[in-house]
């Protein structure tokens, strides 16, 4: 019978369970920290709704692990900062105290909450993840040895992945790697995310406090999370107000440029700048970069110069000013350039925007030309995540022969599948953007 899984990300923002555990004693290893007080911190975790920290003890008591396996990954997962055998106990009694401190099970849940949690609960069959939970850490092995100061951890962490439980092994090991500082490429990043989400982890169980050799900021980036990223998430961002945005300009730029928990340092502030370079570089007239923004931002109509944006030139250089900063403040060695146009999409590119240039929504139509214009003399993937973003913005439906070859091309750019709503299934429906 296949195991039935947990959906971690509804009870949980961040890690939860005993790794949650290691890592707040881990925040407080400068304070005193003796089983009394570290039993204290067990019951008010458990007493605030982590019901996993019950379950998670319960498997290693219920496991065939020795007290020696049990001690090793706690003492990696903790960073050394408590250790039960200095209190004069053995890792098992000390987890029998903690299960006593503990609920026996997870409160009820009424029939909604679980029709709801069963249509998004994680199938992954327990010997799948053991194999590939147990891959990620021989495949960092070499780092552990080097870097955790308790001897014998990556043959314990093992053990646990595949004499106790693997999901439980999987975050004792992420809280290893955190504890320590232990470096993981971004390779390797990217299969540890993708694993959390497999198990329906949140984000930050998986990135919050892990040390990640990033790859070099690439301003060609195209691989981002769902939604936009660059100009039109700005546009997006400031979407829909006639008199104010809520906040200085600087603000608002600032909230774009930055990179978000689990996103390379600087990795949408290159991007945004990338497009900014663009159209300031370019013999667009001022005027037709204004109305471009304008259109892009929702408000097509603004004629008060005293507005913050009204000046489409004086706006990117704004939005320039701040990147630059972002980039300086997080990489300082970086280098800003501008990532090569894809000119070989131009047609492409083009014949989509002239398509669309017949669209109902009026907005859409008076700013098709200057729409053909970035296309043509700008960058054709600019063009096109515009292009959509405008789609969005005025609900212009999209049928499914369009929506496939918009999706086409997307793959060509290197967006996710998922960008801009170029996932929905349903002919018609208009182009949506996540979140």
């Amino acid at each position: 019978m296949a195991r039935t899984r947990e959906v971690y990300v509804y009870d949980y923002a961040a890690d939860f369970g005993l790794s949650a555990l290691a890592g707040t004693l881990c925040a407080r290893a400068t304070l005193r920290l003796d089983e009394a007080v570290v039993l204290d911190i067990a019951e008010s975790e458990a007493e605030d709704d982590d019901h996993r920290l019950g379950a998670d003890v319960r498997v290693l008591l219920e496991s065939p692990l020795p007290d020696d396996v049990l001690r090793t990954v706690w003492l990696a997962a903790v960073r050394r900062c408590f250790d039960p055998a200095e209190e004069g106990t053995d890792t098992r009694s000390w987890l029998d105290g903690v299960a006593e401190l503990c609920p026996p099970r997870a409160p009820e849940r009424d029939p909604y909450e679980v029709r709801s949690l069963d249509a998004t609960r994680p199938v992954v069959p327990e010997e799948e993840l053991r194999t590939t939970v147990a891959a990620e850490i021989e495949s960092a092995a070499a780092g552990l040895e080097l870097r955790v100061a308790v001897p014998g951890i990556v043959p314990a962490l093992l053990r646990v992945v595949r004499e106790a439980d693997a999901d439980l092994g999987f975050r004792l090991f992420l809280r290893a790697l955190k504890a320590y500082s232990v470096p993981v490429d971004a390779d390797a990043y990217d299969r540890l995310l993708a694993l959390g989400d497999a198990l329906a982890y949140p984000p930050a169980a998986v990135h919050e406090g892990l040390t990640v050799r990033w790859r070099p900021l690439d301003p060609g980036r195209r691989d981002f999370a769902p939604g936009r990223f660059g100009l039109p998430a700005l546009a997006a961002a400031l979407r829909g107000t006639e008199r104010t945005y809520g906040g200085a300009p600087r603000e608002h730029i600032q909230r774009v440029a930055d990179d978000g928990p689990g996103h390379p340092p600087g990795a949408y502030a290159a991007v945004l700048l990338d497009d900014a370079w663009r159209l300031l570089d370019s013999a667009l007239p001022g005027e037709a970069v204004g109305l471009l923004w304008r259109t892009a931002a929702g408000r097509p109509h603004v004629l008060d110069e005293d507005e913050f944006d009204a000046d489409g030139r004086a706006w990117l250089e704004q939005v320039s000013q701040v990147c630059h900063a972002h980039l300086a403040e997080v990489d300082p060695a970086y280098a800003p350039f501008l990532s090569p146009a894809r000119t070989d999409l131009t047609e492409a590119v083009l014949r989509e925007v002239r398509d669309a240039a017949h669209a109902e929504a009026e907005q859409v139509r008076g700013v098709a030309r200057v729409l053909e214009a970035v296309v043509t003399a700008v960058d054709p993937d600019l063009g096109f995540r515009l292009l959509l973003h405008l789609l969005d913005t005025y609900e212009v439906p999209v049928g499914e022969a369009r929506r496939a070859r918009y999706r086409a091309l997307a793959d060509r750019l290197g967006f996710r599948g998922d960008h801009a709503g170029l996932s929905g299934d349903h002919a018609g429906s208009s182009v949506t953007t996540p979140g």
